[in-house]
């Protein structure tokens, strides 16, 4: 809530400069919802707490300005009118209740993916930030508003509105305040500073893709090429996505009709699956949009996709299986050394599924590698380590093992060659990084001996590949590792030689390596770096044990042979007193 009351405060100034400034109220629409935004939890699509935020900031405008709703005990309703409005912060009020039920209805958007009943709820929030914001456009009319923020309003409520259009699925509707909002803001974008500017243009790439995606559901098939395009380069991100995704999916269920097998490794399987169908259709697709990428960012989301929707045919294709397993059992005619359709469909899925993950994992090992070459030119510039390669190479070299194991192609000697191949590739190129890591430790033999590992495995690959030109196609290139490898190989033996001769020649004295603690030693000099040390060897805790003379035993042997002298003279004897005698002893005369 601290924060919040700064943004208010810095804030507060500039709406009043612009009042002196230009004479009129003003009220940069775009930039305080922007910076809200950014700043309360839509950066990380929190939508509840943005709402939170939206309702506190509210509050204290209502306190600030003296505009409360009545008291705990009783609401009395309030309208901002044009008489009024003598502070810009009147309409900063309808602003934050146009964008607290906006921020609602988008949390309820994540929410109805669970709970469909939710998107009525959904509709009501997003009729009622609309609602407000028209109100928003009727105040920014009167003649004490300035134009600029006049424009804005009419952007902003035409973008509302659009939204509310967009769900309803009133596609023509829609696309006309999409392009209304689309307008106001590029005439904005040409008419001010950069700075906001940069706001304006963002705001309408947000648009654009909701304007294509209505475009196409109207009737303009030329508008689907452009949202392909769209996902190429990462636009429609949050709402439009999901509509998107949709779209392609229901392009391709059209076309799966006409697909009825697939060839692959030399056999033809049927596809009687339409979600298989459906995945197998828009496989080249993918890979050409994954190609088309034009940054890291795009290109990972692209991967995501794709081992996303190959999982989910996998286990489509997965429970057929069982119940092919089950009329097996059933029949007696069971043909157990043969693979089925369906067994070597699921093989082809999952080596689609082990291939995607070894080119996506090398992709990340490709931008790393880039980036690691960066930070070793500039020492100051913290990137990866060569561990985080290592950990890639783990996964793929993983990922190969899986696919010598595929059900089908166990007799495909081709296959296993291809696979083997590639595993050495792999193998040293992670070789190549842990060597790496021990040269940034200044283990040098260690680093050299895996080196010599590199070049074994390259020359390998050299001499197996001659058979299977067609294999090292999508390899990385094992010529240039080998140059790399002698070139390292070179500096590493120059780094171990520096290192030896930078060594500090001490004294047989000072190089003694003495476990000693230093109380020991006082009077005797040793030069000892783990003094000053985070754990200097002072005194030895816990001191050791010494021998103590201990206390004596002490044990009477002679008691049994001594002879003590008669005691009877001393020893009282009873005697016989009678009657007289037992009164004397009741009442103690005898004593």
């Amino acid at each position: 809530m601290t924060a919040d009351r700064q943004v208010e405060a810095k804030l507060s100034p500039t709406e009043e400069n612009k009042e002196n400034i230009q004479g009129g109220l003003g009220l940069e629409i775009l930039q305080i919802i922007k910076e809200s935004q950014q700043q309360h939890g839509l950066r990380h699509g929190d939508y509840q707490r943005y709402r939170g935020y939206c309702s506190r900031r509210l509050r204290r405008l209502r306190k600030t300005l003296g505009f409360k709703m009545g008291n705990r005990h009783k609401f009395v309703g309030k309208k901002i009118t044009v008489e009024i409005l003598s502070d810009s912060r009147y309409l900063l009020l309808v602003l934050m209740e146009a964008e607290r039920a906006w921020s609602y209805a988008m949390q309820l958007k994540q929410e109805a993916n669970t709970e469909p009943r939710k998107k009525f709820h959904l509709l009501a929030r997003l009729r009622k930030a609309a609602k407000h914001s028209e109100k928003l456009e009727k105040l920014c009319e009167s003649h004490r508003v300035d134009a600029k923020t006049k424009l804005e309003a009419q952007a902003y409520t035409a973008y509302l509105t659009g939204m509310v259009h967009f769900e309803l699925q009133e596609w023509k509707l829609a696309m006309e305040a999409f392009n209304k909002c689309k307008t106001i803001y590029e005439k904005l974008e040409s008419a001010f500073t950069e700075e906001l500017a940069v706001l304006y243009r963002q705001r309408v790439d947000e648009i654009s893709p909701n304007i294509r995606y209505c475009a196409y559901n109207i009737g303009d098939q030329n508008a689907i090429n452009d949202l392909m395009q769209m996902r190429l380069t990462g636009g429609g991100g949050g709402m439009m996505a999901e509509k998107l995704e949709a779209l392609i999916t229901q392009a391709r269920t059209k076309q799966a009709a006409t697909m009825s097998e697939v060839e692959w490794r030399g056999r033809s399987v049927p596809v009687k699956i339409d979600k298989a169908r459906i995945f197998l259709l828009g496989l080249a697709d993918n890979e050409a949009a994954i190609a088309q990428a034009v940054n890291e960012e795009t290109k990972e989301h692209l991967y995501e996709t794709l081992l996303a929707e190959c999982r989910d045919t996998i286990q489509a294709v997965r429970e057929e299986l069982k119940s092919e397993a089950k009329q097996r059992e059933r029949s007696s005619d069971n043909e157990s050394g043969k693979v089925s359709n369906l067994q070597f469909l699921h093989s082809y899925l999952t080596y689609i599924k082990l291939c995607t993950l070894v080119k996506r994992n090398e992709s990340m090992a490709h931008t790393l590698q880039a980036k690691l070459k960066e930070t070793g030119t500039d020492e100051n510039k913290r990137g990866p380590r060569p561990q985080d390669l290592i950990r890639l190479y783990d996964i793929v070299l993983q990922s190969l093992a899986e696919l010598s194991t595929l059900q089908g192609l166990e007799d495909d000697h081709t296959f296993q060659k291809e696979v083997s191949l590639k595993t050495l590739v792999y193998k040293a190129y992670r070789c190549f990084f842990i060597a790496q890591s021990y040269v940034l430790v200044k283990k040098w033999s260690e680093a050299l001996v895996l080196y010599e590992r590199v070049l074994k495995y390259a020359k390998e690959v050299q001499s197996k590949s001659k058979s299977l030109n067609n294999s090292l196609k999508d390899l990385p290139d094992v010529q240039e590792l080998i140059a790399e490898v002698s070139a390292e190989k070179y500096s590493l033996q120059a780094a171990a030689i520096l290192d030896t001769d930078e060594a500090p020649e001490e004294s047989s004295q000072q190089q003694v390596k003495d476990n000693t603690p230093l109380c020991e030693h006082l009077d005797n000099f040793h030069l000892d770096k783990t003094l000053v040390g985070k754990h200097p060897n002072l005194v030895q805790f816990p001191p050791e044990f010494q021998p103590i003379p201990c206390k004596p035993l002490f044990f009477d042997l002679a008691l049994n042979h001594v002879a003590f002298p008669p005691l009877d003279d001393k020893v009282e004897q009873k005697g016989k007193g009678g009657l007289t005698g037992y009164i004397k002893g009741i009442f103690g005369f005898g004593s």
